[in-house]
């Protein structure tokens, strides 16, 4: 940290995160069920954390993330399918289950696929149209990534926190839907973003008209590059072994 000037926006989102996260290990409904929710929360957060030394992300990204590691901490207290809110939202919408988990989903495409824009265009420099709709598919990968772990967890440990954990409420799609969620909010998310793109940077349109342009020496890769790479080889080798003959 030497030389840097401390970030106290960072700094106040780390308390809130704090403060929420305290809240909920106090007494928490299912014990079991809030440490198996929070492991990701272990080692997501110091990740987090490291790599801001090294790769820090914008104040924007933070607090999206800190939003959502807020609302999944909140659901790990009380479990996602015992949320007071989520019976809230069941009753104005008339429904036969608690929507806090379909709520939590959401909002893990819809506030996360921003920073996961932001890594991906720092670190691929990509531009125009990709720039909007990898990110979604991004998300959606790492919401099914997310899926499978759940589905290990459940499978490691007991039946009663297993069942607490995953939050299914009797649906058998349930794990579907909620990657079809977390699908439509980093969709929404990318829109939004793309609209205030066009709307205030000028060189967007035509980063989206260069984006399929297809370069006149472009050529298919696969058997051909493997082939090129093959000769490469063979000519580093001979000319290897030239020089041990030199010598």
């Amino acid at each position: 940290m030497a030389g840097r000037r401390i970030n106290w926006y960072l700094v106040t989102l780390a308390l809130i995160f704090a403060v929420v996260w305290t809240w909920s290990a106090i007494e928490p409904i299912y014990p079991h069920d809030w440490l198996l929710e929070n492991y990701l929360v272990f080692i997501f957060v110091p990740v987090i954390i490291g790599l801001g030394f090294y790769f820090r992300l914008s104040n924007i990204s933070y607090t999206l993330i800190t939003i959502f590691m807020c609302l999944h901490v909140i659901g790990s207290h009380y479990t996602y399918a015992e949320v007071p809110f989520g019976f809230d939202l069941q009753e104005m919408l008339s429904g036969s289950r608690n929507y806090y988990d379909r709520l939590v989903h959401f909002s893990f495409g819809f506030l996360l696929a921003y920073p996961v824009m932001e890594v991906y265009i720092r670190v691929s420099h990509a531009k125009g149209f990709w720039a909007y709709y990898l990110p979604v598919e991004l998300t959606l990968a790492f919401s099914a990534i997310f899926e499978l772990f759940e589905w290990g967890v459940v499978e490691m440990v007991n039946s009663e926190a297993g069942i607490a954990y995953l939050g299914a409420q009797g649906d058998i799609w349930d794990a579907q839907k909620d990657m079809a969620l977390a699908g439509l909010g980093a969709f929404i998310a990318m829109f939004i973003t793309m609209l205030i793109a066009f709307k205030i940077n000028p060189e967007t349109v035509r980063e989206f008209r260069q984006s399929f342009k297809i370069d006149k020496d472009d050529r298919p890769i696969g058997e051909i590059q493997l082939k090129e790479w093959w000769q490469r080889k063979k000519l580093k080798e001979l000319h290897r072994l030239k020089k041990m003959r030199r010598k």
